[in-house]
Order: C-alpha cells, then structure tokens, then sequence
C-alpha cells in the first residue's frame, strides 16, 4: 500500500510539471499559437517523466482550449498551439459549455454584438490615437498561421477561433475577453461541424484568410464602419452558408452603419 500511495502522490506532480512548462514557454513567449510541440516521446525524456503524465498533461491542455492534438505521424501529427492561457472567468464558461452546451444561435448572436463592437472600438481606438494604437501583433502571428498548407482543416478552425479571441483581447476588455475565451469550444464547434458542408475546402480557406485580413485592414485604416461590417459579415455569412435555417441569429445587423460589405456574395466565416 505504501508504494501504491507513493505512485500517486508522485504521478500528479509528474504530469503538472509537463503543465506547467508548456504554460510557462506561452507565457514567456517561447511558444506561440500555430506552434507544434515536441511529441510525447520527446516531451518525456526533455522532462525525465513517463509518456503517461505527458499524454495527461496534454489531455488537460487540449480541455482547457490552449492545444488541439492530432493522432497520426507527419507533419500534422501531435500537437498545436491554438491559444495562450486565460484567466478563471473563461475557464468556467468552458466548463459550462463542455458540461451542457449552450445553443449556436445564442453562440453567433453574441458573437455578433460582441465582436462588431470589439472590431468598431479598435478601429475607433488607431483613429484617436495611432502612437497608442491597440496591439494587433498576435491577431496578426494567427493569420499567418493559418498560412501553413499543412493545416487540416480542425487545426486551421481552432487557429481562425484563437485569431477572434486576439481580437476581443486586444481591445484590453477583460470581460469581453473571457466571454470569447469561455465561448471559443463552442465556436470551433459549430464552425467544423459545418465543415462537411462546404465543397472546396482549399478555396474556402483561401477566401476565409482574405476576409481575415480585410478585418485587420480595415482597424488599422481605423475605418470603424468597414470594421464593424466586415466582422458581422464574416461571422454571420458562414453561419448561414453551413445553417440552412440559421434563424434570426445570422439576419441580426448590430453594425448600423453597413457602407463597406466586403466581397459581395462571399460567404464568411467565424
């Protein structure tokens, strides 16, 4: 019994000290979104722990929305950086959405208030002051990310989820932060599930990088209008592409002033 109590109580701090180092380089910057790490037999003999505490470690990772693992062997295999971690806000509306869910219309209608704001209040904020101007740098490293041809296409929906979430982070609101942060699973959710639907998923990508980027154009031109339309359009266009009956959620406009639609008739993407 005493050996069998001495396991356990080794075996956690074995798989924490796998946490806490991976936590530690994305706090430290050493390890960025649309990183891979090493993989597990690496990870083990790095940190002198059994591949056991490394697989748990990642399983915590992967619950708390910071990686996306991948089984197989190649250049996709293992494991992605899809966020930095968050604060206890967050982690609870994950819990909530992993516990029971909460229903995609209200996901994407609160994603259109929130983030036509958040992209409105940016650009709002590089037109008033462009020494101050908010820190687009890791909404940037995202899209460049989402770059990568070796991406399938749940690594470049959970990279696209993180890239709203800079967003929201950026705009240095922490409530709206860790509301995107608590809804990012339900986001990836519903955006992969619909996934199937969509015929040419290399043109689409391809499309889907550009509204990105036209996102980020249009805050740093500090056109808050263009802004405002772009995101609502993004968020709101793939929802109705992959959501036959997508309800009242994909019609709501909250961006009042729409002057710039984008590419007309490009369907979007959260």
């Amino acid at each position: 019994m005493g050996d069998e109590a001495s396991a356990r109580s080794i075996e956690p701090r074995a798989w924490q000290a796998v946490l806490e180092h991976v936590e530690r380089k994305l706090l430290d910057g050493e390890l960025a979104p649309g990183d891979r790490l090493p993989g597990e037999r690496q990870l083990a003999a790095d940190l002198g722990v059994g591949r056991s505490s490394v697989r748990e470690a990642l399983r915590v990772l992967e619950v708390l929305g910071l990686i996306r693992t991948h089984a197989g062997s190649g250049p996709t295999a293992g494991a992605i950086i899809i966020a930095t971690p968050g604060g206890g806000m967050s982690a609870l509306m994950r819990l909530q959405v992993a516990a029971s869910g909460f229903p995609v219309d209200d996901i994407v209608a609160t994603r259109l208030l929130l983030e036509t704001h958040v992209a409105g209040d940016l650009a709002a904020s590089t037109a008033r002051d462009t020494a101050s101007a908010p820190d687009l740098g890791a909404a940037q490293r995202l899209l460049d990310a989402m770059d990568d041809p070796d991406l399938d296409p749940a690594e470049f929906l959970a990279l696209d989820a993180a890239f709203h979430l800079a967003l929201a982070e950026a705009s240095g609101n922490q409530v709206v932060s860790a509301t995107m942060a608590g809804l990012r699973s339900g986001i990836e959710g519903y955006a992969l599930a619909g996934h199937g639907r969509i015929a040419d998923w290399a043109t689409t990508s391809a499309r889907l990088r550009a509204e990105h980027r036209g996102v980020l154009d249009a805050i740093r031109a500090a056109d808050a209008a263009a802004a405002r339309t772009r995101i609502h359009d993004h968020i709101s266009g793939y929802y109705a592409e992959i959501s036959p009956d997508a309800g009242v959620a994909a019609g709501t406009d909250p961006a009042p002033d729409r002057t710039d639609r984008g590419a007309p008739g490009a369907p979007a993407h959260p």
